[in-house]
This record gives structure tokens, sequence and C-alpha cells, in this order.
């Protein structure tokens, strides 16, 4: 029997370890965390006593009990003196060591704690060779954190159900990251650009083409064709031809927040994603940890790299570089994340995975080469015309001389345009000059690497909670996926090939959002009620301070409940006000107009579900009509035509084969039709000009899907279904599956019965909402 037991967050990490350990070892996983802080205790009480010192409540999640309970007797087999607790070596691992201790009756100051950024045969042994106790500084850093997260979602999130139209709740870390969204979304709706005129030119110089530019942009299509005029019967000249050396330096190896900006912008992976496929790497030996602020490398992979480097591509191509960390309060300052061994190239076969190995080895290479080395040449090309003007027309080239570091990515570019061998005094011949109509551009929506980039850059967040922060944002509906391919603008084009000037009208598309990460109407509306109402929430210095204070806990430079109480007082007190806050006017609200119909006004206002409009006032005799915002406006822009527009719905399109009436409206969930009780999407045609034909077809199609899903009605209200998991019989009260060997067209009435007697599980009903409780003041 082994002699000792490890405990790990992951089996497939367990794996791994066991591998290297040797028999006398056996390797447990605890699936990550085991205990959490409860929404409520048994007894009703808070699970966090702000008035006690912040003592805490934990409970063994349910779904874990039989892991503890495997962990319990595995302890019992091996003795508590022979654990050790390997989780992994940031703030959350260094907490489930502790929850480990705490539930499975281990001693906090003598059980083995051991650590590992790798998961290699060598890493384990040293870690195994020197083992430690449990930090528990960085526990209570871990602590004040998720008591801090509690706190502030225990207590605002109820204000923001009472005073938001359609509030779900409020987070510490996701709400500064709503605002970002917001803000640039202002800035976007806010921004009002200027038009210029950019010319380019392309000459012959023999055979070979040459590009260039003019410096110079014109404000006006009159300005732009006038010079372009001005082009008819030049001659040009090359002059001041230079040529100068250049250099382009590696970047540092991956830490967690470069990684996810390089996988979102290079292979397109959200954070989640990368994250998850690192994981699986690091959990399988193949990098080192992926959470981490560093990007140090040791002195074991320096040494690795310049051997391999040195043997690949050449001496000339190594030179060992030490980047230092940028984050001063960088809590996983050990390692960069590299691959454990440079020369393995396929680890994988999964292809995300591999792409994201592919990314990581091949930064972690480049970081230790030589420089590119680069010939940039610039020429002026003299215009040769009769109106004494001095604008000349420029062309640049850049040559790669030595690759360096270039040489480690496989699809090595040239760096720029290739001039063709040319000396001062040279003729060119003009082969065509445009003068192009280019508008300003307003500022970029955050896709999710350049917010984690931004996050970063105000100390918001850590590697750990990037991915979270980002994902809980779309989860709660604050902000979602752009989709859009942008609209089309005309753009004005002027040119010439040395005779008259042509002008034509080409079409471009603008504003596009796809993949951005936009904010929805509920996020803007709750990022603009935190302001205005719990500023502290979504200050970025605040919430930065925050982080910093955690780092000052960890490093026992700060209490745990000091860093508490100087963040409750002011914010409960915020709390115990917020019952001044007048629901009725947060959110914005406006009369578009007045209906010409009914001489109603039309208001457009926030409702439960999002922004809408209402026809009629709420005090009138007569019940308010409602309709959805039309698509692509907002409570600020929407227009009274297109308020009109939306009222025209529900719309009778006409009537079945047996006489019903076919209505079609937009709903919660899109656009539909409506025949009698029956519901039907009909995404992605629009409810104002579906046709009669379309609409009987999705009508017939919803029949059909219908018809297969009732098996079988027997006259006691017993039924036989087809659901999404197979066939099922059902009464209303229970459900009961149909086994595979049976037919469900077969089965007779006392079959089904048979089967529902023998089921336990209660026919699903919607429930309805939860009463949400409001805080008590404390």
């Amino acid at each position: 029997m082994s002699k000792n037991l490890v405990i790990v967050e992951s089996p497939a990490k367990a794996k791994t370890i066991e591998k290297y350990l040797g028999g006398d070892f056996i390797v447990l996983s605890s699936i990550g965390h085991i205990r959490a802080i409860p929404k409520k205790t048994k007894d009703g009480t808070p699970p966090v006593d702000v008035n006690n010192g912040y003592n805490t409540v934990y409970e063994v999640d349910s779904e874990k009990r039989k892991t503890v309970a495997e962990l319990k007797k595995a302890v019992k087999a091996v003795g508590k003196d022979n654990v050790w607790l390997a989780t992994d070596e940031d703030r959350e691992g260094e907490a489930i060591a502790w929850h480990l201790c705490e539930t499975l009756g281990l001693d906090v100051k003598t059980t083995k704690r051991i650590v590992f950024h790798e998961i290699t045969k060598s890493a384990i042994e040293n870690a195994v060779k020197s083992p430690r106790t449990i930090d528990m500084d960085i526990v209570a850093a871990q602590q004040a954190r998720q008591i801090l997260d509690r706190i502030v979602g225990f207590e605002l999130s109820p204000v923001v159900w009472r005073k938001v139209p359609g509030g779900k709740s409020a987070g510490r870390v996701q709400s500064p990251a709503v605002r970002l969204l917001v803000e640039r979304e202002n800035e976007i709706t806010e921004f009002e650009g200027a038009t210029k005129y950019k010319v380019t030119a392309s000459f012959m110089h023999g055979n070979e083409e040459i590009k260039s530019e003019l410096p110079k942009k014109f404000d006006t299509e009159p300005e732009a064709h006038e010079f372009l005029a001005s082009l008819e019967g030049a001659d040009y000249t090359v002059s001041n031809l230079s040529k100068k050396p250049g250099t382009r330096n590696p970047g540092a190896p991956f830490t967690t927040s470069t990684l996810q900006q390089a996988a979102n912008s290079r292979l397109g992976f959200s954070s989640k994603a990368t994250m998850s496929a690192a994981q699986k790497l690091y959990q399988s030996g193949k990098i080192t940890y992926m959470r981490t602020d560093s990007v140090n490398l040791s002195s074991q992979a320096l040494a690795a790299a310049a051997q391999y480097i040195s043997s690949t591509y050449g001496e000339e191509y190594s030179q060992v570089r030490k980047f230092s960390t940028k984050s001063a309060g960088a809590q996983e300052a050990h390692e960069a994340i590299r691959p454990t061994d440079l020369k393995t190239e396929n680890v994988s076969s999964n292809p995300y995975d591999q792409k994201l190995y592919d990314l990581i080895r091949q930064r972690t290479l480049a970081s230790q080469m030589a420089p590119a080395k680069l010939e940039k040449t610039t020429i002026n090309i003299d215009i040769g015309r009769q109106n004494g003007s001095t604008d000349n027309f420029v062309a640049k080239g850049e040559v790669v001389v030595f690759p360096g570091f270039l040489k480690a990515y496989a699809s090595m570019k040239q760096a720029g345009d290739i001039l063709p061998p040319i000396a001062d005094g040279d003729k060119l011949e003009l082969s065509l000059a445009t003068a192009r109509q280019s508008f300003d551009k307003p500022p970029a929506r955050y896709s999710e690497g350049s917010l984690v980039k931004k996050l970063e850059e105000l100390g918001i967040g850590r590697p750990s909670t990037y991915a979270t922060i980002i994902g809980t944002v779309q989860t709660r509906g604050y902000a979602e996926k752009g989709e859009s391919e942008g609209q089309e603008r005309d753009v004005v084009v002027l040119s010439t090939d040395g005779s008259a000037v042509e002008r034509t009208v080409e079409q471009e598309k603008t504003g596009s959002n796809k993949g951005k990460l936009v904010p929805t109407p509920s996020g803007e509306l709750i990022s603009s009620f935190l302001t205005d109402h719990f500023n502290q929430v979504v200050d970025y210095d605040f919430t930065a301070r925050v982080e910093k204070e955690f780092d000052q806990i960890a490093s026992n430079k700060l209490a745990r409940n000091d860093m508490l109480d100087n963040f409750y007082g002011p914010f409960h007190k915020l709390i115990d006000d917020s019952g001044e806050i007048d629901r009725s006017k947060v959110g914005s609200s406006r009369e578009v107009g007045v209906d010409p119909k009914t001489n109603k006004p039309i208001l457009a206002r926030f409702g439960r579900f999002g922004p809408m409009l209402q026809l009629g006032a709420t005090d009138d005799e007569a019940k308010p009509q409602f309709a959805p915002m039309p698509r692509g406006t907002k409570i600020e822009t929407v227009s009274l035509d297109e308020a009109l527009h939306a009222f025209e719905l529900p719309r009778t399109v006409g009537q079945t084969e047996d006489g019903q009436d076919i209505l079609a409206n937009i709903g919660r969930f899109g656009p539909y039709i409506k025949v009698g009780k029956l519901f039907v999407s009909i995404k992605p045609e629009d409810p104002h000009t579906i046709t009669l034909e379309q609409a009987l077809e999705f009508y017939a199609e919803k029949l059909k899907k219908e018809a297969e899903k009732y098996i079988n009605t027997f006259d006691d209200g017993v039924q036989v279904l087809n659901g999404r998991f197979g066939p099922y019989v059902t009464d209303g009260k229970k459900n009961a599956k149909v086994p595979k060997e049976t037919d469900p067209k077969e089965l007779t009435h006392d079959e089904a019965k048979e089967l529902l007697a023998k089921a336990k599980t209660p026919a699903k009903k919607r429930r309805a909402a939860p009463k949400r409780k409001t805080a008590k003041k404390k």
C-alpha cells in the first residue's frame, strides 16, 4: 500500500504527477474548491458576520461530498503525517489547501505543502525535497477578496433588483469592466469625425512598380481634384534616396494577460477558450503554470533555449534576454508561460490546444533570439510641373537583412514593400494617382483581448480573474458579442493617369462590431446607476487600490479585517441611504411624440426586459400598449416614425386553411407568428413584411414537429411524448423514460402507468420567481 497521499486540484494533473512519484505515493484530486460561502446559513443568519470580525461560514459543496468522503478515507489509510497538499501555486490554490486542512482534520501548522510551476519529473521531485507549510497570509488575502465580493453581492444586488428596471446583480470587479465598455460606447456615439482625401500614386521604373504616398492630405474634394489636375503633363524624378539600418526586437514571454490578448487577436480565441486550452496543456505537463504576471524565465529555461536555438538556427540567432516584470503587485511572480521542453513541437491532437502551444513556443523561442536587422529605404519623387508646387510623393521600402527572431515564426512575412534598384535622378512614369476620401475613425470597441489589456493597465483583476470577469459581464446580459458587419457608405475616389481626372463613387463598410464587446441597454443602465449612486464600486482607482491591498495582506503588511473595515463602513452607508433613490428616475425616459390616430403620447423608456415603447400614459383609464424598441435604436434616438412603425404590430398576415388568424409580432425572444395558442418563431424574417405564404410554411413545419412530439394520449390524460432526450411517459406530475428496448408507439396504458409508478422524478414545472428580500440595516 502507498505510504503517502498527495492531493492536487484536477484529476488530469493527478495522473501526470502520480506517474512521476512512483509507488510510494497515491495522488488524488479535490476537483477544485471543496467549500464555499453559502447563500444563507441553516439558521438564516448571514454567512459573513460583519459585526464579529467577519467570521465566515463555509460549507462543503453538495457535489463535492463524495469527493471529500473519498479523501477522508485516503487520509485515514496513510495517516495525517503523510499527506502532501499540492494545489496550485496562486492564492486560490493556497486557499484550497487550507480548506482541505479544515475539512480533512489536518494540522495547518505541520501539514506538508508543495508547489511547482511546471509538471515535470524534476520539478515534482524538487518540490517533494523542499516542502513548506500553508502560508496563512496568502490565505487571508484570498479570504479578503472572497468576503469583499460576497458583501458587495449580498448587500448591493437587492438594491439593484429594487431600483433598476431589469437589474440582475452587481459585482465588485465586473462592474468597472462594464463601465469601461459603456464609456467606450458613449465615445463612439459622440464621435464627430472629419473627412479628408489621401493621395497615393504608383509609378513604373522600367518593368518595376513603385508605390508612393503624398504626405499631405486635402480637406475637400475640390482641393484634391485641383492637385490631381495639376499632374497633367508633369514629369517625375527620384531625389534624396536614403538607406538606414533598422532593428526589430522580440516581445517578452507570455504572461496570462498577454497570452489572452495574442490568442484573441491571432487565433480568435475567447479568454475562456484560451485559459481552458492552457489549463489542459499545463496539466499534461506541456507548459508551465498558466496564471502568472511574470515575464521571467528560469536559468535552466534560458540555457535550454540558447542550446536549442544555436543548434537549430545557428549561434548568431541566439541572444539570452532577461525581461523584468512590470506589474508591481505580481502575486504569481515565478515564471512566464513557456513550454516545459522547447524541443517538443507536437503536443496534442486537439487543434485548439496545439495552436495555443505553437503560439507559446514561438513566443518563448523568439524572446531568446537576436533582433531582426532591416534596411529601410526612403525616396522622394519630385513632381516637375509648371505651377511651382513643392508637394512631392514619398516611397518607402523595407528589406529584412537578417531575420533574427522572425525565424521562430513559421509564417515569416516580408517586413514591408521592397523597392527596386534605383538611383537619384532616375526618371519615373506615372501609372495611376488616386485621391480617396477617408474618414476619421471613432475609438475602437473593446475585443476580449483589448479589454484584458485595459484591465491590466488599470490594475483591475489578476491573472486568475480576467477570463471570469469577461465571462460574467456576458452571462449577466450586460454585454454581448457584436454580430453586425456594418453599414455601407459612399466613398468618393478621384484618379488620373496624367490626363483627365475621373470621379467615381465606391462603397465600403463602416461601423462593424463583429466579435467586439458591445454593452447592452441593461449594461448601460446598471453602469449609469452605479456611477451615480455607488461610485466606489465602479471607480477604477478604488478597484485597483483594493487589488494592491490584497497584495499587502498576502505579504503580511496589512491586516485582513482592517482592510475590510475600511471598505465596509463607507459602502454600507451607501446601502443604508439607497432607500432614498427614486426608482422612477433610474434610466432615461423621453416622450417620442404623439400618435396621430389616438392623440396619445408615445414614450421610450426602460422596462423589466429592457428598452421599450409605450403608447398612452400609465395613469390613463385605458391600459397602455407596449412595443419592443426597434432594432438598432435607443431610448435617446428612436424617432416618431420608427415608433409608429413598431406599433403596427401585431399584424394580421392572413388566415390558415381552417380559418384561424395568423398574427405576426415581436416578443422577448424575437419575431414570431401566433395561431390560436400556438407560437411559432419566424427568425430571421421581419413580422412587418412576412408574407402569408412564408407564414404558412413556418406554421406547417411547427405542426409537423408538434405531431411528432405526441406519440399517444390515453383517456386519463397520461401521454407518451418525444422529448429532447428521447421518448418518455408523463401524467403531468411525474415523468418516466421509455426503455430503449421498448417501442413507444406500442406502449400500452397499463405499461405506461407501471413506468410512472416506478418513477421518482416529478415533472418539471416552471418555478415562480423568488420573492426578493431587502437587505436589513445593520
